[in-house]
C-alpha cells in the first residue's frame, strides 16, 4: 500500500515540472486520473490549483479530478 502514494507522488512531480515536454506532464495528469483514488483526487487538485502550470494542463487536471468524483472515490 505504500507504493501507491509514492507513486502518485512521482506522477505529480512529473506533472509539475515545466522543464519536461508538454505532453510528458500531460500523460502524468492522465495517469493520476487512472489511479482513481482519494490521493490522486488531491494530487490533481493540486496541480489544477498551480498558477505556474499552462492554463490547458490545470483545465485538464481539474477534469480528470472532476472524473475521480463523479466515478464515487
Amino acid at each position: 500500500m505504500s507504493e501507491r502514494p509514492t507513486e502518485i507522488r512521482k506522477l505529480a512531480d512529473i506533472a509539475a515540472d515545466r522543464d519536461l515536454p508538454p505532453d510528458l506532464r500531460t500523460k502524468a495528469i492522465e495517469q493520476l486520473g487512472s489511479v482513481g483514488s482519494h490521493e490522486a483526487l488531491l494530487a490533481l487538485l493540486e496541480l489544477a490549483a498551480n498558477q505556474e502550470l499552462v492554463a490547458d494542463e490545470r483545465d485538464f487536471a481539474l477534469q480528470e479530478a472532476r472524473e475521480i468524483i463523479m466515478s464515487g472515490h
